[in-house]
């Protein structure tokens, strides 16, 4: 019984310590803590996935990453926000080499390329309506897609993901994640439909830094 105490006390004094020492996760979900002003897309952690179906039997996933843009927000007005972002087409990926490839492949004999070609240029995204949630933490965001020349609506389902301080770039730092589907026939691409889908789901994280 007397070691079994010697034992105990120790790892009982020591309990503190470890609850100072353990690290403390940055952001949090805690809408209080965003704070007004401009903030710019943090490239790293900034991504947007994309998938279509192929053949009915599976889909397809890539990702567009290297975002860069600004966010103007005001928490005591989520309506006045305003996203502009930027998206570098060229620098589209996928898990398969032949598919990313396929994306970024000049067209046939000089022809139009089935996807994106060899220099497509950035897609863009304006926002021209924030519709903010009750939950506080929820917006619909109505904008602009220019996607391969052409301009279209684009309507995106926004969550707050969380907020705090950077502590690499000591930064305040807030997070989104957002979806969206469009038809990638409305901007010109409509290679292999119906065997490969119209519908693409688009899915994103998105950082900001101020």
């Amino acid at each position: 019984m007397k070691k079994a105490l010697l034992f105990a006390v120790p790892l009982i004094c020591a309990v503190p310590l470890l609850a100072q020492s353990a690290p403390q996760i940055p952001g949090t979900k805690d809408i209080s803590r965003v704070t007004a002003g401009t903030y710019q897309a943090d490239p790293g952690h900034t991504l947007i996935g994309w998938n279509v179906n192929h053949f009915v039997f599976t889909d397809y996933f890539g990702i567009f990453g290297d975002v860069s843009g600004t966010l103007v927000l005001d928490p005591e007005a989520p309506g006045a926000a305003k996203i502009d972002m930027i998206i570098p087409v060229s620098k589209v990926t996928t898990a398969s080499t032949g598919l990313t490839g396929h994306l970024l492949r000049a067209g046939k004999d000089g022809g139009i390329p089935d996807f994106f070609g060899p220099n497509p240029s950035d897609a863009r995204y304006v926002s021209t309506q924030v519709i903010p949630r009750e939950s506080g933490i929820e917006a619909t965001v109505i904008g602009d897609l220019t996607l391969n020349g052409v301009t279209k609506p684009v309507t995106l389902e926004v969550i707050f993901s969380g907020a705090g301080t950077n502590p690499f770039s000591k930064k305040a730092t807030v997070g989104f994640k957002g979806q969206a589907d469009i038809k990638r026939s409305d901007f010109g691409i409509a290679y292999g439909i119906p065997m490969v889908s119209d519908e693409v789901s688009l899915t994103i994280e998105a950082a900001f830094e101020k």
